[in-house]
């Protein structure tokens, strides 16, 4: 069994904490190193409330990964910098696997083609949720049949980007397959600018933020004298870890980038 070299970007915080944690469980990965801008030259056991690994603390991902030899990036960071450290694994010729949300297309491109250049794989999911991933896909089957349709997602209040990368990637799932309309009254008005949510191709996302919330989503379809609701919670930050553990074993076998864990996990 060859062990994969992992380097966890954002480790101090609540997801990247989480990552050490399954990283220390797992035989065949090796923590080499940490990117934060915190505890810069300490060991990640020096940290109270951190795995006991002897692996340093960066505080620049370039630096990190001149040092030590990486096959693998986990980067749970802000899209600013998750995108700086993704191209920087990418022309390291490390794999990144990235649970970074908020990308810009014009991101996504340029990711994309130095991925494909350097022959170099990656994964970016805006969600590594198991469970969500297969709400997605049932969503986007929905819609063939539901055309009438809203997303309700809900986060703790220390989330950045709003719509979720989720919601988002749900939103474009289902555009695949729904026929375009706008949704509700030709008439209607918001008589406080917003109440309806964000408009995406005539269909509404709602963005929640409140103290105690992990992760949640819903996906309401209405259909004549019915309703069909798609629901998945993520309560705790482990529910991610199967499906970042799942991209790591996938990414290394890769020579491009593959956006959206759906797309591994369907083939």
């Amino acid at each position: 069994m060859k062990t994969i070299k992992v380097v966890v970007a954002g480790a101090s915080g609540k997801m990247g904490s989480e990552a050490l944690r399954m990283i220390k469980k797992h035989n065949d990965l090796e923590l080499v190193g940490c990117v934060d801008l915190q505890h810069t030259g300490m060991q990640v056991k020096e940290v109270e409330g951190l795995p006991d690994f002897d692996a340093l603390f960066y505080n620049d991902i370039n630096t990190c990964l001149e040092a030590v030899n990486a096959d693998v990036l986990i980067d749970l960071t802000s899209p600013k910098v998750g995108f700086k450290h993704t191209k920087a694994a990418l022309l390291h010729d490390v794999r990144p696997v990235v649970g970074t949300t908020g990308f810009t297309s014009e991101e996504l491109a340029e990711l994309t083609a130095i991925s494909k250049e350097r022959q170099i794989g990656a994964v970016i999911a805006p969600n590594f949720a198991m469970g969500a991933v297969l709400m997605m896909q049932f969503a986007k089957t929905a819609a063939k049949y539901f055309p009438d349709v809203e997303i309700i997602e809900k986060h703790h209040d220390q989330k950045l980007d709003a719509p979720s990368g989720t919601a988002v990637k749900t939103a474009e799932l289902i555009q695949e397959t729904r026929k375009q309309k706008s949704q509700g009254h030709p008439e209607e008005h918001e008589t406080i600018d917003g109440a309806r949510g964000a408009d995406f191709d005539g269909m509404r996302i709602h963005s929640v933020r409140l103290p105690g919330l992990v992760a949640h989503q819903e996906v309401i379809f209405g259909g004549p004298g019915e309703n069909f609701t798609l629901k998945h919670d993520s309560f705790h930050r482990e529910s991610f870890m199967s499906g970042i553990k799942f991209a790591i074993d996938k990414v290394v076998k890769l020579t491009d980038l593959v956006y959206g864990l759906e797309h591994l996990m369907m083939d």
